[in-house]
């Protein structure tokens, strides 16, 4: 049984799909005006942690991860460089799907962009419009009349926060300040314009989100699909507001469940890029390997803030080095079934609402009685075997220990250092030919002295960094 923690409920529960054996999982992905940071990657993380979850148990699960390509953020950015909307966006989804195959993210099986679902918008305001639920203000905005709604505020319980989205959005027309857009009516040449049913304009926000989950995901019944996730700077008002108006335009809700990941934070405050805070993804690895950045940020629950300190990546690297040595330790050979007492500590704690801490408890134990196993019984084929089974699982479930061992013990040394590194191992090798032992252990002391281990093999010299 999988439990999950639902924003609606406030709690903890029992996760049923509303069909057997499947799951429906909408995340809301970028606003693609800029490379994607930190917080971005913590959200993607946390949710391919549980469509992993999902997929292991059996699952066939369809998940859903938009791309917001027309916004204000885009139009400003476009105007102050000159450069088309079309190229912007197209050059910010290509940096954050490589940066998120860096990090192990699973690609989602449809990214929608939300200029290929005008037609779906369209239908939706339409509705809306047609139940007198939105109106059209005389210069051509449209508006949901969120009094309509007797069930608004339920999902974020901040259906009366008038401060919070006055400052997002007010507007002399609304009739009630917390009335939200559904259509933008343009503006002139500094904006930007579809034709519409309604006239030449563009979407608001929160709508497309709405509309694209009816046209990938939408099942008939109560309720649309079963899992919305996000970050939790989302719950209010945009997933409020998503809410809204596919309740009143279908007559259901669009969730089941509704989950929300926590905070990135660096020297304590929320990352944001109005702050000059924002930590890009492709600064972190510039310095850190994909995998040590996810292993990190996968660390701490989905659910709690996180913040974001070098000393604590590099302690949670310490503890991915333990996953490698062992790999190493076992090498390449047969993959067994994993131990069932491994299997299942590693799954109770995942299965109760993704409880990270729990899960690597259950790993870091497997390490260090594979360890004393192995120097018990360091050539016994169906321990190895074991062990190479409890290793595939990580990585199925977790993400992690893909890598070779011997290629993730290089990582931090640059191509330059490498071609040193592999100069002086030549050099080592003709030494050794040449009977010159003194030369050979004068550069293996001195590579070591840099922190450089040297293994011989059958098959040559393999290095890592120590």
């Amino acid at each position: 049984m999988i439990k999950i923690f639902d924003s609606v409920k406030r709690e903890k529960v029992e996760f049923i799909p509303l069909k057997k054996g499947e799951v429906s999982l909408y995340v809301c992905g970028p606003t693609v005006y800029d490379d994607s940071h930190l917080g971005h990657a913590r959200s993607a993380i946390a949710f391919d942690l549980l469509r992993r979850l999902m997929e292991f148990e059996g699952y066939r699960v369809r998940f859903v991860k938009n791309f917001t390509d027309i916004d204000d953020k885009i139009i400003k950015k476009s105007l102050e460089s000159g450069e088309e909307i079309g190229a912007i966006t197209e050059r910010y989804i290509t940096s954050y799907l490589e940066d998120m195959q860096k990090l192990g993210i699973k690609r989602p099986d449809i990214e929608p962009r939300a200029t290929e679902s005008l037609d779906l918008m369209w239908e939706m305001i339409q509705s809306l419009l047609q139940k007198g639920i939105a109106y059209q203000t005389p210069r051509g905005d449209i508006y949901l009349d969120v009094k309509q709604d007797p069930s608004y505020g339920k999902l974020s319980g901040r259906g009366e926060d008038l401060e919070q989205v006055s400052r997002i959005e007010s507007s002399e027309e609304k009739r009630d300040p917390r009335d939200f857009a559904l259509w933008k009516s343009y503006k002139g040449q500094s904006d930007v314009g579809y034709e519409s049913p309604f006239g030449r304009g563009r979407p608001g926000w929160h709508i497309e989100c709405s509309a694209m989950i009816e046209k990938h995901l939408a099942k008939e019944g109560d309720y649309a699909i079963d899992i919305h996730a996000g970050g939790s700077d989302l719950l209010f008002p945009h997933h409020e507001n998503e809410a809204c108006q596919t309740r009143c335009a279908t007559g259901r809700e669009l969730a089941k469940y509704w989950m929300h990941n926590g905070f990135v934070t660096i020297n304590g405050e929320k990352m944001s890029k109005s702050l000059g805070n924002s930590f890009f993804v492709k600064d972190a690895l510039r310095v850190y390997d994909g995998e040590v950045l996810r292993f990190y940020l996968l660390s701490t629950h989905y659910r709690m803030g996180l913040n974001f300190s070098e000393e604590d990546l590099l302690a949670s690297k310490k503890r991915l080095d333990r996953l490698y040595r062992l790999k190493k330790r076992v090498g390449e050979g047969e993959v067994g079934a994993p131990s069932e007492k491994f299997l299942e500590r590693l799954l109770e704690g995942l299965r109760d609402d993704m409880n990270i801490s729990r899960a690597l408890s259950a790993m870091d134990e497997m390490l260090t009685l594979s360890n004393e196993e192995l120097d018990s019984s360091p050539k016994e084929r169906t321990l190895q075997a074991t062990i190479r089974g409890n290793l595939e699982v990580l990585e199925r479930l977790l993400g992690i220990g893909a890598k070779s061992p011997i290629l993730y013990f290089q990582m931090g040394v640059s191509p330059e250092e490498k071609e040193k590194i592999e100069e002086l191992i030549k050099e080592r090798a003709e030494a050794k030919k040449a009977k010159d032992f003194a030369r050979a252990d004068e550069i293996r002391k001195s590579l070591s002295d840099q922190g450089i281990a040297l293994l011989d093999t059958p098959s040559g010299t393999l290095w890592e960094r120590a």
